[in-house]
């Protein structure tokens, strides 16, 4: 079946697309600019993350897939995270919900509303996870029960955490296929999983993890393998869907082209380790990292590649090599290999995070405190970078 268009097979009449016109804008065309929401940024944080590690023993070693890892999501704000297969992002986006590897490790702390998570029992998780925190999984394919129809799928999720009986649990299904955009009402709710397209399935997988009204939604890229097209509607849909409920969302993707049209703020990836934060205008206008700098380079959004290099067009390049499996990490910056900026001392010791501005950090050697560099040559500060008194402008949103 192609495209989103649903046969009705009791009238036999398709049903509409659920993407509407301004879902069709190419992400490409809004690269750069956003969509903070002011007001937040003294907010106290719905979800903060602080030195998160994840650890595995294998052959009588320790092996981190998340070392260190601090991140903040405050209320109504979408935080991007990024990354190359294999970065820690979904690990650690999974390890907030408790879903992290079997047998692994997991130290540092995860503050949910004040409440600790690292450590949770495993009942407790039954009152948080679905409930005050849900996830959206990669493969709604996988994610939904090829033998259950839809309604059925979200009226037992429901009735679990909400106590409904199964008219009412039947009514709220209705409801939340309307708010992700399915028509049909009931007679989609009578349908199955295989009777709708990609697109759709992930709108459903959507209203799903919807059900019980979470506070914060960690999407998991919740638009691999979906056409360009349909994916600009899942993630129209999502921050609408953020706007209308004023949930916070943690939106895990390789795609920096995705997150420049709905993250506030972005957290760059590599090899289990933040190594960029900032406001999703700062990283993507300039970033500083000279990962996120290739994760830019690369990409196959024309107005994005011209960003990246302040204006210049530029070809798209890809990052030579590719990224070392977590058991065979190099000596100090596990980046440096592939680094076209790497200097003396860059295979020694490992970077730490410093506070390049504001609401920014990066952890590389080039990096100085409260210095925003230039994208044409990362050893020069960009000249409009320090003001007279030596503070960065942090180029915020």
């Amino acid at each position: 079946m192609n495209g989103d268009n649903i046969p009705d097979p009791r009238h036999g009449a398709p049903l509409d697309r659920a993407d509407a016109p301004r879902t069709a804008v190419p992400l490409d065309s809004r690269a750069g600019t956003g969509t903070a929401r002011t007001g937040t940024e003294d907010v106290e944080s719905l979800l903060r993350v602080r030195g998160l590690t994840v650890a595995l023993s294998r052959a009588g070693r320790e092996v981190r897939l998340v070392d260190g890892v601090d991140l903040d999501v405050r209320p109504g704000e979408v935080l991007g995270i990024a990354g190359e297969s294999g970065s820690g992002k979904t690990v650690t986006g999974m390890t907030l919900v408790g879903l992290g590897p079997d047998r692994a490790t997991v130290t540092g702390s995860v503050l949910f509303d004040g409440r600790e998570l690292v450590g949770l029992p495993h009942k407790e998780w039954g009152r948080v996870r679905g409930r005050e925190i849900a996830v959206v999984f990669q493969d709604p394919s996988s994610s939904l029960h090829p033998m259950l129809t839809v309604g059925r799928q979200i009226t037992d999720h429901v009735r679990r955490h909400q106590g409904l009986d199964r008219k009412q649990a039947a009514i709220r299904a209705v409801e939340l296929l309307d708010m992700v955009r399915i028509p049909g009402g009931a007679s989609a709710a009578a349908r199955y999983p295989h009777q709708f397209s990609g697109g759709m399935r992930q709108r459903i997988a959507i209203a799903s993890a919807l059900a019980c009204g979470p506070r914060l939604l960690i999407a998991d890229e919740p638009t691999t393998a979906l056409d360009v097209t349909v994916q600009a509607g899942i993630v129209g849909l999502l921050d609408e869907l953020r706007r209308e409920t004023g949930m916070a969302i943690a939106m895990v993707t390789h795609d920096l082209g995705v997150l420049s049209s709905v993250a506030d703020r972005i957290a760059v990836f590599y090899s289990g380790r933040v190594v960029e934060t900032g406001t999703t205008q700062e990283v993507i206008g300039l970033p500083q990292h000279p990962y996120t700098r290739g994760l830019l380079a690369a990409l196959p959004h024309t107005a994005l590649g011209q960003r990246s290099a302040a204006g210049h067009t530029v070809r798209l390049r890809p990052i030579p090599g590719s990224a070392p499996a977590a058991d065979a990490l190099p000596p100090g910056c596990p980046f440096h290999p592939r680094c076209a900026a790497a200097v003396d001392g860059c295979d020694r010791g490992r970077p730490v995070p410093v506070a390049v501005g504001p609401t920014r950090t990066v952890a590389c050697a080039l990096a100085e405190p409260g210095v925003i560099r230039s994208a044409d040559n990362p050893s020069i500060p960009a000249p409009d970078a320090l003001t007279a008194a030596g503070t960065p402008t942090g180029r915020n949103a």
